[in-house]
């Protein structure tokens, strides 16, 4: 598939790798910042939360990859688009075990849900082309 045909979808990675860059440099510079803007006590140690932070970080580049060659790269989103809903399940889990409050939320609709109809649109699209979701997974 030439890359023309998925270029609908280059925003949505150029703008995920500026999300990313910008919300991993805020957790690792500012790792109590999001917890006050929520309202919610921040966890001990901080670190903990900064290595989120450099998690979210490292996939900026994997988002530009994708941006710049979509057809390349539909693993990368494979990889990130499992996070993203792992990240939400376990948001449930943790909000029913009492671990973490509700007001926590917005943390998972920003890093999680907002980009779960472009991620699975781009996915769906190149799994189309190449005669199923599994050909996802050759890297090809």
């Amino acid at each position: 598939m030439p890359d023309a045909a998925l270029c609908r979808f280059r925003p949505w990675f150029y703008a995920a790798a500026v999300y990313n860059f910008a919300w991993g440099v805020w957790a690792i510079l500012q790792p109590a910042a999001i917890f006050e803007l929520l309202g919610m006590v921040a966890p001990m140690p901080l670190a903990f939360w900064q290595v989120v932070g450099m998690m979210v970080l490292v996939w900026t580049p994997a988002y530009l990859w994708v941006a710049s060659a979509p057809s390349r790269h539909p693993h990368f989103i494979v990889i990130a688009l499992l996070g993203k809903v792992l990240g939400p399940i376990g948001f449930v889990v943790a909000v029913s075990s009492g671990t973490l409050p509700l007001a926590f939320a917005p943390v998972i609709v920003a890093n999680d849900l907002v980009w779960w109809p472009a991620f699975l649109a781009y996915l769906r699209t190149i799994a189309t082309d190449r005669g199923g979701w599994w050909s996802l997974l050759s890297g090809r």
